[in-house]
Formats: C-alpha cells, sequence, structure tokens
C-alpha cells in the first residue's frame, strides 16, 4: 500500500492490494516578466493566461501585459496596453478578445478608457470607452454576450451607483439602469438565472454595505434582493455548481478582516450562514475547483500583512479545511483556473507589502483510491501474470469517474510492463487498467503501478501503488 505524499510504501500478503490517496500541493512556476498588484489575469481559448497592467514594485500602474503557457510553465511578453492602468477589469468576450475598461491610470485617478487584446495576434486595439470613470469596479459577461460594467470609484473619488453594456458587435457602452445602492470593493456574480448579483462592498468612506441587488438584463433595471448577514468589502463572491454563490472573508469595518462565509440561494433571494474559514482574510481569491470545491488563497490578516494560507469549503459539508500553504505570502493577487485543473496563483503584494513577479501552482486535493491485483501471486515460472490497477473516486461512488492512464513497471528488472486507459470497471465511479499478460522471471518483483490523474483527480506518480509479485521456480 502507497500513501501519496508520505513515501510510505508497504508491501501486503497475496492477493496484493492498497490504498493510494493524492494530496494537494503548492509548486512554484515560472515568474512573470514583472512584478504586479492590481492586475488581472483571463484565461484565453488557447489555454493560455494573459495578465495584464497592474501596479509595479514602485506602485505605478503600468501597461505591460504577458502571457503564461502551462504546457512550459513560462511567461512571454505580449503587445502593453495603450493606457497604464490598475485596478481595472478585464472580460473574456464570446470572439475569444479579452475586454479591458477603465481602472486607476499613472495620475490616480479613474479611467474610462477601454481597449480590445487579440490572442491571435498579440496585440491591443482602442474600442469604445465607458460613460463613467471607473476604478474597482465589476464587470459581467452577460448571456447576451454584452458586458454589465457597475459601480466603482470615478475620478473625483466618488463612489458612483450607475451601470453600463458593453456590446462587442458595435464596440460602444451604453446606460443602463442604475443600482439602488452606491459600491465600490463590492462583487458582482452571473447566476445560473442570466441574473447579475451585486452584492457588499464600501457604499461611503469607510463603511461596509450588507444590501445586495439582482440586475435583469431583459429590463435593464436592479432589484432589491436579500442582505447579507454581515457587511463585506474586498470580500470573495464564487458560484458553485448547485447555483448558490458562496460569500466569503473580506471586511466588516475598516482594518477588521472576516473568516466568516455564507450562502445565497437565487431560488429563495436569501443568505444562509455556512462554515467559517479557520483564517480570516481579506483582499483574498477564491477559485471554484473541478471537484465542485472552492480554494480560498492568501489575503490580508488583521495587521494588513499579507498571508501565504489556503483552505478548502466542501459543499457537500459547508466546512473549510486546511490545504497547504503558498510559497509566498500573497494578496491583491489573481487566481486562475487552469484547464488542467490546477490554479495558476500570481503577482500581489507580500507580506512586506512590495508587489511579487512570482507565481505558483494549486493541484486540488480530490482524493483516489488505487488498488493493483495480480491474477496469481504466487505464480510458477513460464506461466503469465496479469497485473489489474482500479482507480475510484472518495468517497466510494462519487461522480465523476477517473479518467487518464496507469503506467505498470517492474522496477526490481526496470521493465516497463505498459501503460494503459482506464476504461469503465471495478465499482460505481470506479475505472481499470489491465496489463496484457507477461511472463516474469523466477524470484521476486516489485511491480508498481502509476496513475498519471486528470483535470479533476491528482496522480500518484510520485509514489505510486505497490505490489510484490513472487515467481516460484
Amino acid at each position: 500500500m502507497a500513501v501519496a505524499g508520505t513515501g510510505l510504501a508497504l508491501a501486503l500478503a497475496p492477493p496484493a492490494m492498497g490504498t493510494a490517496q493524492a494530496a494537494a500541493v503548492w509548486a512554484p512556476t515560472g515568474s512573470m516578466t514583472a512584478a504586479r498588484t492590481e492586475h488581472t489575469a483571463t484565461l484565453l481559448g488557447n489555454g493560455k493566461v494573459l495578465a495584464a497592467g497592474g501596479r509595479s514594485s514602485s506602485g505605478n500602474p503600468v501597461a505591460s501585459a504577458e502571457l503564461y503557457d502551462p504546457a512550459t510553465g513560462i511567461w512571454t511578453a505580449s503587445g502593453s496596453m495603450g493606457t497604464a492602468r490598475s485596478a481595472h477589469t478585464a472580460t473574456l468576450l464570446g470572439n475569444g478578445k479579452v475586454l479591458v475598461a477603465g481602472g486607476q491610470g499613472v495620475s490616480g485617478t479613474s479611467l474610462a478608457s477601454a481597449e480590445l487584446y487579440d490572442p491571435a495576434t498579440g496585440n491591443w486595439t482602442p474600442t469604445g470607452s465607458m460613460g463613467t470613470t471607473r476604478a474597482f469596479h465589476t464587470a459581467a459577461l452577460l448571456g447576451n454576450g454584452k458586458v454589465l460594467a457597475a459601480g466603482g470609484v470615478d475620478a473625483s473619488g466618488t463612489i458612483v451607483a450607475s451601470a453600463e453594456l458593453y456590446d462587442p458587435a458595435t464596440g460602444i457602452w451604453t446606460p443602463t439602469g442604475s443600482m439602488g445602492t452606491t459600491r465600490v470593493f463590492h462583487t458582482a456574480t452571473l447566476l445560473g438565472n442570466g441574473k447579475v448579483l451585486a452584492a457588499g462592498g464600501q457604499d461611503g468612506p469607510g463603511t461596509a454595505s450588507a444590501s445586495a441587488e439582482l440586475y435583469d438584463p431583459a429590463t435593464g433595471t436592479w432589484t432589491a434582493t436579500g442582505s447579507l448577514n454581515t457587511a463585506r468589502v474586498l470580500y470573495t463572491a464564487t458560484r458553485l455548481n448547485d447555483g448558490k454563490v458562496l460569500a466569503a472573508g473580506g471586511q466588516s469595518s475598516p482594518g477588521v478582516p472576516e473568516a466568516s462565509a455564507e450562502l445565497y440561494n437565487p431560488v429563495s433571494g436569501t443568505w444562509t450562514t455556512t462554515g467559517s474559514m479557520a483564517t480570516p482574510r481579506t483582499a483574498h481569491t477564491a477559485t471554484l475547483l473541478n471537484t465542485g470545491q472552492v480554494v480560498a488563497a492568501g489575503g490580508q490578516d488583521a495587521s494588513s500583512t499579507s498571508v501565504a494560507s489556503a483552505e478548502l469549503y466542501d459543499p457537500a459539508t459547508g466546512t473549510w479545511t486546511a490545504t497547504g500553504s503558498m510559497g509566498t505570502a500573497r494578496a491583491f493577487h489573481t487566481a486562475t483556473l487552469l484547464n488542467d485543473g490546477k490554479v495558476l496563483a500570481a503577482g500581489g503584494l507580500d507580506a512586506s507589502s512590495t508587489s511579487v513577479a512570482s507565481a505558483e501552482l494549486y493541484t486540488a486535493a480530490k482524493l483516489v483510491t488505487t488498488t493493483l491485483t495480480s491474477s496469481r501471486n504466487p505464480q510458477r515460472a513460464g506461466r503469465p501474470v496479469q497485473f489489474t490497477d482500479v482507480v475510484c473516486s472518495v468517497p466510494a461512488g462519487s461522480a465523476p469517474r477517473p479518467t487518464g492512464t496507469v503506467t505498470f513497471t517492474d522496477i526490481t528488472t526496470a521493465t516497463p510492463l505498459g501503460t494503459v486507459t482506464l476504461s469503465s470497471g471495478g465499482g460505481r465511479n470506479c475505472s481499470r487498467a489491465v496489463t496484457a499478460r507477461t511472463v516474469l522471471s523466477p524470484g521476486v518483483h516489485s511491480i508498481t503501478a502509476a496513475y498519471s490523474g486528470d483535470s479533476v483527480y491528482q496522480g500518484n506518480s510520485d509514489n505510486p501503488e505497490t505490489l510484490t509479485q513472487t515467481i516460484t521456480p
């Protein structure tokens, strides 16, 4: 039996079988070409990540942009924006381009300008400007392909309630209904019914809001919905697979980060409390994983110091569990779910409040069990044996069924026994891989089975399942 991440391996008596579990891990990847905080990171259709703008280590907004390639783990410079900006929004449009809007410019005032990034050319082109200057606002891609920008702080430093729509077909912004409450540092979440939930944020100097409202694209109007149980600024809102929205952390008053979390139910229009995080945090990230869980990472604590800790929310239990710490403390960073299921955390302010260029990858902690067996153990010399590895989800029977491959090796003789694609079998939501019939030499053989993992489940290649096979003379 092997337990991934512990370095332990146990040989079992025939019939040999065991269990391996995958562990979550943060690992460094290539650093960005420039330090950034208050930047944006957008997953493109080609699987790469576009990081744009933000503040440099000197605190000034930048116009540069760069691309992360998950295949190589390397960042490369791309075309620069026409305007240096931070605290802006970036939205992937239906045509594959990225719309960047607003933010703060080098003068420290909010911008109305917007521009488009074309992944095919790596260049930026200007598009229509918003009717209102905005920074620290929100932008949500609607079901009709338009983009809803709402709230923020304008060039005069005033928190606004106005909202407007960007039409990719025309490149023009048009006003739409204003929110009922002025908001900045709030969240805007597209719901399954096509409406947008705006909640919390700051509605005045140093004042956190608990109110929430819904935007209906069909009417262009906002209507009040249930208020948060706790007023929140600089928190995260994540739409879960069941359609509910998880609000976590943030500040309820200046300098007082929250550990609490709550759920919004679009059907009832109400918020209910759920399990609290172990660490109060604000200006953190929260990413929905392919497992349906949410990883919250970094942020600032009560001393306004960036933290490296991370924790995992499980909607099935309503609880948070620690899930390893990042190598670098970060706040005001970005976290992007990649196509392989990993999360890319990049940039942000470190514990010394300095913008950093470093990046790291989180591998989700979705567990599997692997059971390696032999068709006959011991077996007589000259007669074939066949090995089967069964990979099952944890908890048993939970969806989806693991996919990928299993690589079998006779490590005693350093002989590959083949890489086999998993197929259905071995139990509910289990998969199995079976080797060809193989004749081994007399003696004791250590056979390993390494599961590759997939976009949901982590493999155990670093600590594969091991079986002791005996071949008698």
